[in-house]
Parts: C-alpha cells; structure tokens; sequence
C-alpha cells in the first residue's frame, strides 16, 4: 500500500501573515489600495498599480469564474501524486483580483466560465483555499 504524503503548508511572511490568519478562519482576504482602489492579490508591501503603501485588507464574498486552468496529470510534487489527475485554475474573483487554486471535485466538470466558490482544505496548523464548482 502507497503511503500518502501530507501536503506542504505555507509559511506566512510580514506581508502575507494576514492572509493566512485570515484563511484559517475560512475567510478568503485581499488587498485594496487607498489611492488608486486597485485590488490585487497575493499579498504585497506596495500597490502593483501606482506603488502605493495605502493597501488595506478586505474580505472577498468568495465567488469565482474560472479564468483558465490546466489538467495536470503528472503531480509537481510527490503529496499530489494520490490526486492525479488534478486540476489548477486560474480563478477571477468578483472583486476584480484573481487566484491560482486547486479545484475541488470531479475534472470533468470544470470549463472557462465555471461558476462557484472557495472553501478551505484544512492541513494541519494551515487552511488553504481551494475552487468548488457550483452544483
């Protein structure tokens, strides 16, 4: 019997610890900046836009379109191995940022313009989002 190999865990840093504590309260954050309003996401010191430091954390509704993602059949690291075939999207979040994510479910499913939501897989100490279709 093949031993399953537990999953990496993120390790936070200055700028993204808030988006982690956030996570393992099921909540899915991201930044706002105060000058230009862009949102963007993964967590920075200084707005990719207009390289404000005026960024603030908001809370997403977590609803998602998927953008673009790829079926990979070959895991990148030996954890994934059990789930191949998997699925990584490219999801463009109704705040107007997008995320890279698994997708929970079955692969059949999943086309550009799948609709649904993000939940969290729980890893330990660490929750990570992942892309559920919508039924």
């Amino acid at each position: 019997m093949e031993k399953t190999l537990p999953k990496p865990i993120p390790r936070p840093n200055a700028d993204s610890r808030p988006y982690w504590e956030a996570c393992n309260r099921g909540e899915l954050t991201y930044q706002r900046c105060g000058t230009c309003g862009h949102a963007q996401f993964y967590p920075r010191s200084l707005c990719i836009q207009c390289k404000s430091q005026d960024l603030s954390w908001k809370k997403s509704n977590g609803r998602a379109t998927v953008y673009s993602f790829t079926e990979m059949h070959r895991a990148a690291i030996p954890s994934y191995q059990a789930n191949v075939p998997y699925l990584v999207a490219l999801l463009e979040m109704e705040e107007g940022f997008r995320l890279i994510t698994n997708v929970e479910g079955p692969t059949n499913q999943i086309q550009i313009g799948t609709k649904g939501s993000i939940v969290f897989e729980d890893r330990g100490e660490q929750k990570v989002p992942k892309f559920l279709p919508d039924a």
